[in-house]
């Protein structure tokens, strides 16, 4: 039986200051299991960055309740050693690394966290050795972040939190600044870091073809959570992704085209290796099946 990890029941968020009074987030009930991969998707203002900054502490829930790894992190005899306790496990990656990132050198900003956490020296030297490794930057521990490429920054924040080695990190569009290949690095490193070490992985994105590599989806439409299942799933039903702003990966687009236009195709499609056995498949066949 798989356990959870995370858990939200009926938990709402507002925002209010002296201009504006709306809510971001409106009775959300979620479940995590440990070791999942799991994406939340949305348009923008849909409430899903609200959700990763209440998960990861940062935002205290208007109402409803929050459970990580167990626990009621609602809990108001929540003591600061207790919240300490709970932000060593959940860790988070932001959009923008250079919000991240505070050091002049690489090894030295990825030191940061458990250097803050009170690790010993010793130690804190063999976990930036082994974090820098793990994310394909150990070369670089002596450069200085500002002048790597938006990709790297990315990967050394990715670093940092490792070498706190949480239990869980949380993506915040951590690709949304990034070039394709920096995109595709960071993935990398995201899937390794969830099949090799069973870090729950929770990865808010509005990129369809990254929410495909996930176990499972969560989406989020004006507050409230529209569905959720397998990407195969969440991307079947096209038409109310569409009516509510978002779209499916363009491998699976192209395979519901060739269905509605009569090729009959078995199997499910959302990802790019998926899409090429079908067609491959497909052409064989050499005909339409109507």
């Amino acid at each position: 039986m798989q356990k959870t990890f995370i858990k939200t029941e009926n938990l709402s968020y507002r925002y209010d200051d002296e201009l504006n009074s709306f809510p971001a987030l409106k009775n959300v009930s979620v479940e995590i299991y440990e070791g999942e991969f799991v994406a939340i998707l949305g348009h923008n203002g849909s409430g899903k960055s609200t959700l990763a900054k209440l998960l990861n502490m940062i935002l205290i829930p208007t109402d409803g309740k929050i459970y990580i790894d167990g626990k009621d992190i609602t809990d108001e005899n929540m003591t600061d050693a207790d919240l300490m306790d709970l932000r060593k496990k959940v860790g988070m990656v932001f959009q923008n690394p250079d919000n991240q990132l505070v050091a002049t050198r690489v090894e030295d900003d990825v030191a940061f966290g458990p250097e803050n956490l009170g690790i010993k020296s010793e130690d804190i030297r063999v976990r930036v050795d082994e974090a820098l490794k793990y994310v394909g930057m150990y070369e670089y521990a002596k450069h200085e972040p500002h002048r790597l490429s938006g990709g790297q920054k990315q990967r050394v924040a990715i670093a940092g939190i490792i070498a706190m080695m949480p239990k869980c990190i949380i993506f915040d569009e951590s690709t949304a600044m990034l070039d394709p290949v920096g995109r595709r690095d960071v993935m990398d490193a995201i899937i390794k870091l969830n099949r090799e070490k069973n870090i729950t992985v929770v990865m808010i994105t509005h990129y369809m073809e990254e929410a495909a590599l996930a176990d499972r989806i969560v989406v989020l439409d004006d507050g409230k959570k529209l569905m959720e299942g397998t990407p195969a799933e969440v991307f079947a039903r096209e038409a109310e992704l569409v009516e509510c702003g978002l779209s499916v990966p363009q491998c699976t687009e192209l395979v519901h085209m060739l269905a509605r236009d009569g090729y009959k195709l078995d199997g499910d499609c959302v990802t790019l290796d998926e899409c090429a056995d079908l067609l491959e498949e497909l052409l064989s066949k050499g005909k339409k099946d109507v």
